[in-house]
């Protein structure tokens, strides 16, 4: 049941830049972090100086810089979406086996992902859909997502089918069991754990119509 709070709304939906400077904003000063490929790689471009944040990514490089433009590109530089991106200054470059032990062993503060499925406690399913020749798409996401310290997921509310990602249960095959603390989706912003799913704020729909696209119990913050 939904719960009626002072909750934060805005009029309209996300978009997928305004989405990514949301998640932007919510990054504490000082943090290392990875982006993930798709939506989450557009957060690079809302970072801000004064924040600070050390971005990491699986292919071995930190403090990766907004995607490259024009002239900035090149082809050697580019994250683990292979797309294109700059340095900061003090960049460096190291062994995937080096970056991957940064992933594994607790250093990074939060990682962004998308998804396919989050569960009510948190559980992560973005790397399989179990589909019939559907290509399996792993690459590091279990790794961050169980050694990052928190886990964002950046993603639709709703499926191309009307289905929500937000389920009880995850059906598809699991990433992670309980790491996902925050979900950011063009309808809302949505805390998972523990106590279930709490909803931070809404975008172009009240609580109420929000519980109607999602079939389990949400609570407001």
């Amino acid at each position: 049941m939904t719960t009626a709070t002072s909750l934060q709304t805005s009029a309209t939906p996300l978009g997928r830049d305004d989405l990514a400077r949301l998640v932007a904003k919510d990054i504490a000063p000082g943090s290392f972090v990875n982006l993930g490929i798709g939506q989450p790689t557009l957060v690079s471009n809302y970072l801000t100086e004064e924040q600070n944040i050390t971005l990491h990514t699986e292919n071995g490089m930190l403090g990766m810089g907004p995607a490259a433009e024009g002239e900035q590109i090149d082809g050697d530089l580019i994250n683990a979406g292979k797309i294109p991106v700059t340095e900061l200054p003090g960049a460096s470059y190291f062994h995937h086996a080096d970056s991957f032990a940064i992933m594994r062993g607790g250093h990074l503060d939060i990682c962004v992902l998308g998804a396919f499925q989050v569960s009510a406690t948190g559980d992560l399913a973005n790397w399989h859909t179990g589909a019939p020749g559907a290509i399996p798409a792993v690459g590091g996401a279990m790794d961050l997502a169980t050694g990052a310290k928190d886990v964002f997921v950046m993603m639709t509310l709703l499926t191309r089918e009307g289905a929500s990602k937000i389920v009880e249960t995850c059906t598809y095959p699991l990433t992670g069991v309980g790491c996902v603390t925050r979900v950011y989706t063009d309808k809302a912003v949505l805390l998972t754990g523990p106590d279930g799913v709490q909803v931070r704020e809404t975008f172009g729909c009240t609580l109420e119509e929000l519980q109607e696209l999602v079939s389990i119990p949400l609570k407001a913050v």
